[in-house]
C-alpha cells in the first residue's frame, strides 16, 4: 500500500514540478519531463523517451499534457494518469488565474519584461541540449549520412514545405520500420562485392 502511495506521490511531485517550472510552452516542458522520467526516477531510458515524444507529437493537444498522461498511465494506469496530468496542470491553472491580474496591471513594467527577455536563454540552452542529445542518438542508431539526410528532409518538410509534424513523425517511422532490413540489404549486397 505504501508503495502505491510512493508512485502516485513520485508522479505528482514530477509532474508538478514540470508544470511549474516550464516556462514557455510545451516544447519548452520536455527537457524537464525527460530529466524527471529517465534521470530522477528512472520510469524508463532515453531511447523509450525518445519513441514516446515523436509518437506524442502526432497526436493533437499540447504535447507536455499527452507526456504527463503517458508517464502516468504506464506508471498506475488509468488513474495514475489522471494524477498526472492534473498534477501538470492544476498548479500553473491556479497561478496564471491568481497572477493572470498583476501581470496585466504591470504589462508595461521594465521589470516584468526584462524577467521575461532574462529566462529566454535558459530555455534555449535547455532545447539546444535536448536538440544535441537527439541529434546524437540519432547519428548513432541511423549512421552518420541517414542522420544528415533525415535531418535535412525533416527540415525541408517542417519549415521549407510547411508539412505538419504529425504527418512528418509518421513517415519517418513509416520507414524506421524498414530501416534495419533495408541496411541488412546493403551491408549483404556491398560484402559481396567486396569479396
Amino acid at each position: 500500500m505504501t508503495k502505491e502511495i510512493g508512485v502516485y506521490k513520485e508522479l505528482i511531485i514530477a509532474m508538478g514540478r514540470t508544470g511549474i517550472l516550464g516556462y514557455g510552452g510545451g516544447p519548452s516542458v520536455i527537457p524537464l519531463i525527460r530529466y524527471e522520467a529517465v534521470t530522477r526516477y528512472r520510469w524508463m531510458d532515453d531511447d523509450e523517451f525518445g519513441e514516446i515524444l515523436a509518437l506524442a507529437n502526432t497526436l493533437p493537444g499540447p504535447i507536455a499534457t499527452k507526456m504527463a498522461a503517458y508517464l502516468g498511465y504506464r506508471q498506475k494506469g488509468a488513474m495514475g494518469a489522471v494524477i498526472a496530468v492534473l498534477a501538470h496542470i492544476l498548479p500553473t491553472s491556479l497561478a496564471m488565474i491568481a497572477l493572470l491580474g498583476g501581470l496585466y496591471a504591470l504589462r508595461h513594467s521594465r521589470f516584468v519584461a526584462g524577467m521575461i527577455a532574462a529566462v529566454r536563454p535558459v530555455i534555449f540552452v535547455m532545447l539546444g541540449m535536448m536538440a544535441y542529445e537527439f541529434a546524437a542518438k540519432a547519428w548513432e542508431g541511423l549512421g552518420k549520412g541517414f542522420a544528415i539526410g533525415f535531418g535535412f528532409a525533416a527540415f525541408l518538410f517542417l519549415h521549407v514545405l510547411d508539412i505538419h509534424p504529425g504527418i512528418v513523425v509518421a513517415l519517418f517511422l513509416l520507414y524506421g520500420s524498414f530501416h534495419l532490413k533495408i541496411m541488412e540489404r546493403f551491408n549483404r549486397k556491398h560484402e559481396e562485392k567486396g569479396t
